[in-house]
């Protein structure tokens, strides 16, 4: 699981890199400072829960199902929360502008990087170290 989860961090660190790059450079004048500041959000959050999913690697020894809760809602909160705010931002440059999906995905993926962080909570209550 250390391998998965490393390379799941080191993934999701290499498109949050791209996604801010893109966000601070190519969309500056195609969006609304609103939306830049939407897409900025969005970049914050997959960047701390990137680094919650790699810090997760030193636990993973322990074969700890509440590790593996974590890993799986941060990866699942990044593409849902992060991931409908990127959308949400540029959805009026891609032809989305009438999907009103996106709005309601955004509080999943916060309850999903809630359940992460307690599942953390708990794998470090119950480690041994």
């Amino acid at each position: 699981m250390n391998k998965k989860i490393i390379l799941t961090a080191s993934l999701f660190g290499l498109i949050a890199v791209i996604l801010g790059a893109f966000g601070a450079h190519g969309l500056e004048g195609k969006i609304s400072d609103y939306h830049i500041d939407t897409w900025k959000t969005a970049n914050q959050y997959h960047f701390y829960h990137t680094f919650a999913i790699l810090f997760l690697s030193t636990f993973s020894r322990a074969k700890s199902q509440s590790i593996r809760i974590s890993f799986i809602f941060f990866t699942i909160g990044i593409f849902l929360f992060s991931g409908s705010l990127y959308l949400l931002s540029v959805r009026e440059l891609i032809g989305l502008e009438k999907v009103s999906i996106l709005g309601p995905i955004t509080p999943l993926g916060g309850l999903c990087f809630i359940v992460g962080w307690i599942g953390l909570f708990v794998a470090a209550l119950k480690n041994r170290a």
